[in-house]
């Protein structure tokens, strides 16, 4: 089971995202460049302090709520700002994580990719179609639930080191 946390955004208009929660080790981080980005602005703040206002962002009381459940969390398979690659409509990729949610109770993920460089998804000579941002329902496994009409997935991704 993933802990996810409430956040919300502007750009929703009040309503509710649901995001996947970091590990312990990638919060314990956030608060440290968050503690680093305050001290730069003249803001000090201890590490305990960064801790806690990283805890209340994801909609915890305090660190050691966050902390219990982001161990309890089980860990995606791919995880935001994630290095991938790949084909989509059969054309080759490669480009960064940008959204990711877990979807219902099954194992599916929505991913939105940004290509490092547009994608041509037409195969006309005589028309062109470029995406450098797709959104896409994939199974753990980073193949695309949906497919074309060639029966092929519209994408095939695995994480790049």
């Amino acid at each position: 089971m993933v802990m996810r946390a409430p956040f919300r955004s502007p750009a929703f208009l009040g309503k509710v995202q649901i995001m996947t929660l970091p590990s312990v080790t990638d919060l314990k981080a956030q608060a440290k460049r968050l503690r680093a980005a305050l001290a730069k602005k003249g803001q000090v703040v201890t590490h305990s302090q960064s801790l806690e206002l990283l805890s209340a962002q994801y909609g915890f009381r305090d660190w050691n709520t966050a902390t219990a459940a982001a161990s309890a969390a089980t860990q995606l398979p791919f995880s935001l700002g994630d290095r991938v690659s790949g084909v989509y409509m059969s054309q080759p990729f490669e480009g960064e994580i940008i959204g990711l949610s877990k979807l219902g109770g099954s194992d599916d993920l929505r991913v939105c990719i940004q290509f490092d460089e547009a994608v041509d998804v037409v195969t006309f000579e005589s028309f062109s179609s470029h995406r450098s941002r797709v959104n896409c329902v994939i199974g753990g496994d980073g193949i695309a639930i949906k497919k074309t009409s060639n029966g092929e997935p519209y994408l095939k991704m695995k994480r790049t080191e």
